[in-house]
């Protein structure tokens, strides 16, 4: 059930923007797909320079289409979340490379859907097409703005929320709400809600740019009857996490509140550039998880109890190569990151729990006003009928629906005919004094007025009943059997597909480490100048290759350096603020 896992790392690279063409900036990427591999060149580079070479588990490039980032990465992580494991996928990068798109996409547009309703699509048909088993979905969602947490579903966008931590749930937020929701329309609803109240501004690099982390959380609980004829429940977590893009103070031509945020928001992603180095590094006894926010909500998703997916989004152009070799030096350290999943089986704080536990003392209640009763009794007079079993079985299932109300009326009907018919026979009666009429006729009064109460009380039982158990979602009842199962076919199909590909993928890196190996030994010379020629390339190979390690080893130093003096302009910046104020 669980073991080490590493963190499944993708690049992804957009085409040149217009006006990127126009200003006539030249393309410093090549991407291998096949290989998954990413060659960045340096456009300020002495002719004979090598490019640099980064491998991941996977690569897109500017001609891929979401449904392929989706159904070969994304999927098995959404399979695993329906299964009970926590899940998150995050996109990191630089402003304007495509990380909203890559999240969220163009939901009008079919192709262009994202992982996020790629993910909302696949979640409700899979529990449309379970059987025996009990969901229950609940979505939150919330953004870091400034290092503040923000409920963007809350009606209050001013308050802001504190982090706690629970030893058995691990890393919460107090106070967030959260949605039940049925289908694919009242999740999307919900995340079109909190997309509206989220912070966006436009810079110098992106016109509708991220200003802030946005997380939107999926709670998926399943319910069903295990080997043991007990019940039993599995609660999956999917984090869908849209970074803010990191970005240079000088490039970002931003005014106002623009450089206070981007300060916040590169001071997150170099804590959780940090939380990275720390977990690869295997010398560290401390993790930073505490140094943000950001990083500690993420806690569990790096290094801890989830599957975790990286997409690196890059830009192509040559203005941006300092940032996308940061991107592409992060994602390759984010590679080595081991975490440990496991599935979330019978926790404590389960809604699900709950929801079952009230529908059944809810229908206790109705039960014990006779409502329920009186329903299955006619139910189960209709099975014993002599005709037809199948059609017997279905009608019992229809009455169940709206035979409730039925039966409420009629019972409080006759109840109500009762005392009328009392409360006239009483007034007809000449033999009682007036004094003792009156006082009858007033119990009368009041015993109709406790029964219209109890009719009240009993329709918002039956209300509330009948709203609890649409909550939960039964596995099996939409089904179009035969459609149904062309779909999944065609998906399982596309899973093998994306499964081969990978295979090849990893093979293929591997022959081309097993080739340098190799070459060695297989060598043999014909003369001496022969074995001069190729030994004096090999050398030149070797050379080049310290050259490369030797400009990495500048490079990094260079790239410590901005970030530092980047780290004293906000702190300048700060310290400024503090003796203002």
């Amino acid at each position: 059930r669980s073991g080490c896992e590493a963190l499944r790392v993708v690049a992804r690279c957009r085409p040149m923007s217009r006006r990127e063409e126009a200003a006539g900036y030249e393309r410093v990427l090549e991407l291998d797909v096949k290989l998954g591999q990413v060659s960045i060149r340096n456009p300020r580079a002495a002719p004979g320079e090598l490019p640099k070479t980064f491998t991941f588990d996977a690569v897109y490039d500017a001609s891929s289409k979401q449904a392929d980032l989706y159904d070969e990465t994304v999927r098995p992580l959404i399979d695993s979340v329906l299964q009970g494991f926590n899940g998150t996928v995050f996109a990191y990068g630089q402003t304007g490379t495509g990380k909203t798109y890559t999240m969220q996409g163009a939901w009008a547009e079919p192709e262009k859907r994202g992982i996020i309703p790629s993910a909302f699509e696949h979640i409700f048909t899979h529990i449309s097409r379970s059987q025996n088993q009990q969901y229950l979905v609940r979505a939150s969602y919330l953004e870091i703005y400034q290092e503040e947490i923000r409920d963007l579903l809350a009606k209050d966008q001013s308050k802001k929320l504190e982090l706690k931590e629970n030893p058995d749930s691990g890393v919460y937020i107090k106070d967030l709400s959260s949605f039940v929701t049925k289908n694919v329309k009242e999740i999307e609803h919900v995340m079109n809600l909190g997309s509206q109240t989220r912070s966006v501004g436009s810079t110098n690099m992106n016109e509708h740019s991220s200003r802030s982390h946005a997380i939107f959380l999926i709670t998926i609980e399943c319910s069903e009857t295990g080997p043991d004829g007990e019940e039993h429940i599995r609660v999956g977590k999917l984090n869908l996490v849209d970074l803010a893009g990191s970005e240079r103070q000088n490039k970002m031509g931003a005014h106002g509140e623009r450089p206070k945020e981007a300060s916040k928001i590169n001071l997150s992603l170099s804590a959780l550039g940090n939380v990275i180095s720390a977990l690869v590094d295997g010398r560290s006894t401390h993790i930073p998880y505490r140094d943000s926010k950001l990083t500690r909500l993420l806690q569990d998703s790096l290094g801890g109890n989830a599957k975790t997916i990286m997409v690196a989004t890059l830009g192509p152009a040559s203005h941006s190569y300092d940032e996308s070799l940061s991107t592409l030096r992060f994602a390759n350290r984010a590679k080595n990151i081991k975490n440990k999943p496991r599935v979330n089986e019978d926790p404590k704080d389960t809604l699900l729990r709950e929801f079952q536990e009230e529908i059944v003392r809810l229908k206790a209640q109705l039960e014990k006003r006779g409502m329920l009763g009186k329903k299955r009794r006619r139910s189960s007079r209709r099975k014993k009928a002599p005709d037809g079993e199948g059609a017997v079985e279905n009608e019992g299932e229809e009455d169940n629906e709206d035979g409730l109300e039925k039966n409420m009326e009629n019972y409080l009907k006759e109840q109500k005919e009762r005392l009328e018919e009392e409360k006239a026979a009483i007034q007809d009666d000449h033999s009682l004094v007036s004094e003792e009429k009156q006082k009858l006729l007033q119990e009368k009064e009041k015993m109709i007025e406790d029964l219209r109460k109890e009719q009240e009380a009993t329709e918002l039982l039956a209300i509330k009943y009948k709203a609890m158990e649409s909550k939960l979602l039964i596995g099996g009842r939409t089904i179009v059997d035969h459609t149904n199962e062309q779909q999944k076919m065609l998906e399982l199909k596309r899973q093998e597909i994306a499964e081969q590909k990978r295979r090849e993928r990893e093979m293929q890196q591997e022959m081309l480490l097993r080739d340098e190996e190799t070459m060695e030994l297989r060598e043999t010379f014909t003369s001496l100048q022969q074995e001069v020629e190729i030994k004096t390339k090999k050398l030149k190979k070797l050379y080049a290759k310290l050259q490369a390690v030797k400009a990495e080893i500048q490079d990094q130093h260079d790239e410590y350096i901005r970030v530092r003096q980047d780290l004293e302009e906000a702190q300048n910046e700060q310290t400024r603020e503090l003796k203002l104020k």
